[in-house]
């Protein structure tokens, strides 16, 4: 099976993207990690999926899979790649189009800048709709982590994010708690866990272990829900840059109910076509190499 693919990021975090328009894409699980791992597929910190879309009022889908090959709702650095492949490939002259995504449609904008700007749609904080299990919604919670117990703050962005304010990125525990939030009993979905050093009102550092992924170089909705803790918690201003380990997005929410805003960049690396029988032969994994015997 040949497929053609683009290999693009967003502040390095970085994407494999398909055109399921004009090629029929439909690949399990284990193709999909077999595609994301680094050393026997491409290598990708996720893979996004372009498709026609289901309903009228938008033009197109968008579908997100983690490296793990587990399908997920919302990625705000893949949308704004969505945005970038999609002009780049001619499938669309819009400079601003609706997206239909698993948690909802955004909005994602060209702007005459090169930059991409996206209507993330706003927030959820009630625990069922995260989701989180806590009795009741509140501004921040205790996690329990094995001999330890941190603080954090429980949100929605179209996934779930759990975000803790750290003294500084740097030195920042996320090796050892990030697989630990990520798994926690409380989050049944799993979460994004993100480690905010607040810089001033209008500056933060992030880090995010993301779940299926790790930690990555930037996540988008993981800046976003950040930028929405600091926000709530009443430590930062309305618009807010955020620097990330791979460059700076800048966020605004204007507060509940409100949608949030995130501008950034979007690169093309390039693009290929990958055989994935070939692929598979090549890879040692049995439960990879067996999906194609």
């Amino acid at each position: 099976m040949k497929l053609n693919f683009t290999k693009m990021h967003g502040l390095g975090n970085d994407f494999v993207v398909f055109d399921g328009i004009n090629q029929n894409i439909d690949l399990s699980p284990v193709q999909l990690a077999l595609i994301a791992d680094r050393h026997f597929g491409v290598g990708c910190d996720q893979i996004l999926l372009v498709e026609h879309p289901t309903r009228p009022d938008t033009d197109f889908r968008y579908r997100i899979f983690n490296a793990d090959g587990g399908e997920v709702s919302q990625c705000g650095n893949g949308a704004r790649c969505f945005v970038r492949f999609v002009h780049d490939q001619g499938l669309t002259d819009k400079t601003e189009i609706r997206v239909e995504t698993a948690s909802g449609i955004i909005v994602p904008r060209l702007e005459a800048d090169g930059m991409v700007t996206v209507n993330m749609g706003p927030p959820r904080f009630e625990p069922n709709e995260v989701p989180f299990t806590a009795e009741q919604r509140a501004l921040t919670y205790e996690l329990q982590l094995t001999g330890e117990t941190v603080e954090i703050s429980a949100l929605s962005m179209g996934n779930p994010h759990a975000v803790q304010i750290v003294e500084n990125v740097e030195t920042a525990p996320v090796e050892r708690q990030g697989p630990q939030i990520e798994n926690h009993i409380q989050f049944p979905q799993r979460v994004n866990a993100g480690f905010m050093q607040i810089v001033d009102r209008h500056h933060i550092n992030l880090r995010v272990y993301e779940r299926g992924s790790g930690e990555t170089l930037a996540c988008g909705t993981g800046a976003c829900a950040a930028v929405v803790s600091g926000i709530t918690r009443g430590y930062l201003d309305h618009t807010v840059e955020v620097q990330t380990r791979g460059g700076k997005l800048r966020i605004r929410w204007e507060g509940e109910g409100q949608p949030v805003w995130m501008t950034g960049p979007a690169a093309s690396a390039f693009s290929g076509t990958l055989d994935l029988d070939a692929m598979a032969a090549a890879c040692p994994y049995y439960e990879i190499s067996q999906q194609f015997k």
